[in-house]
């Protein structure tokens, strides 16, 4: 049965079964609302810290875009994948496979946030922000989702610049343009994406083999994701700490990203350690947690910086 087909089956079966009656809840868990938190969050930072002023209003039309943009992807992440998503213990309760939402309904609203928000975006702020934004559902719904997902260990290596991509738009969304700040910005997003993920991957790694997805320990196996997290760490620490090194961000800035880095590292070490048992994932779980906390005081810290020095 090819995917469409297997697709199709899982729309209509959850159709007979609610009558693809969803909840105003169920379409906001279409939108991934943790994943968006962070989207807006780090937009809302890119958009900040960009030179030159937007009117409060037309900023936060950009940001609303951009979290609108990030939920369709979600959306039609959702409506793709609900094959796997059935297989999967931590999806399987997502509107679509859990029968509460049609694929055609999921993938009608996806689309509908998806032009809508880049449109929006274009006409009220300008126009290379809203191309940036298209560009960024088309990498992650078509790039990531639908190609680099189910065929390489490496999806999320790759497919991580999707995520990584919203400062960079709420940039744009003031200059018109990017620059190398916000490109760094998106570096540490995109260094932090893997060893975030894989630390996830390897005590779900059951879940990935049953619906047929190759992430990197199902595929190289457990050890080597435990090099591979360690090797990104080490990178992601001097990453993290570029702001400091490039001058947009201040000696109180690059110590707190120096400890925070030392501390990503530590939990990396630990997982890379523990191979076996209960410790292993919770080294795994630590520092999956961790990573969370460690992108989300980097960019309150410029945040921080950037209200003080505007004060």
């Amino acid at each position: 049965m090819s995917l469409v087909e297997r697709q199709d089956t899982i729309s209509q079966d959850s159709a007979v079964w609610n009558g693809g009656m969803g909840s105003v809840s169920d379409y906001v868990a279409l939108l991934k609302p943790r994943v968006m938190s962070l989207v807006i969050f780090t937009a809302f930072v890119g958009l900040m810290l960009a030179p030159g002023s937007v009117h409060p209003v037309l900023g936060g039309v950009a940001i609303l875009c951009i979290a609108i943009g990030a939920g369709a992807s979600g959306a039609l992440n959702m409506w793709y994948d609900a094959d796997i998503d059935e297989i999967m213990s931590r999806t399987q309760k997502r509107p679509i496979p859990a029968g509460k939402i049609t694929g055609e309904e999921a993938f009608a609203f996806g689309m509908t946030l998806a032009i809508g928000s880049v449109v929006t975006l274009g006409l009220l702020v300008n126009w290379f922000a809203g191309a940036f934004l298209a560009f960024t559902i088309f990498f992650y719904v078509v790039i990531y989702t639908m190609w680099l997902k189910r065929s390489t260990p490496q999806n999320i290596v790759i497919g991580g610049a999707a995520g990584a991509f919203p400062p960079m738009v709420g940039w744009a969304s003031v200059t018109g343009s990017v620059s190398l700040e916000s490109f760094v910005l998106f570096l540490i997003i995109f260094m932090w994406t893997p060893p975030h993920f894989w630390a996830l991957a390897l005590f779900k790694s059951g879940d990935y083999r049953a619906a047929g997805v190759p992430m990197l320990p199902v595929v190289a196996g457990e050890t080597s994701t435990r090099h591979h997290i360690l090797a990104y760490s080490l990178i992601l620490a001097p990453v993290g700490m570029s702001p400091y090194f490039l001058g947009f961000a201040s000696p109180v800035y690059g110590a707190a990203s120096a400890v925070l880095g030392l501390a990503f590292l530590a939990l990396a070490a630990n997982v890379w350690r523990r191979r076996e048992g209960d410790e292993a994932r919770k080294a795994c779980v630590n520092l999956f947690r961790f990573s969370i906390f460690y992108l989300f005081l980097l960019f309150a810290l410029l945040l921080g910086e950037s209200l003080v020095a505007g004060a």
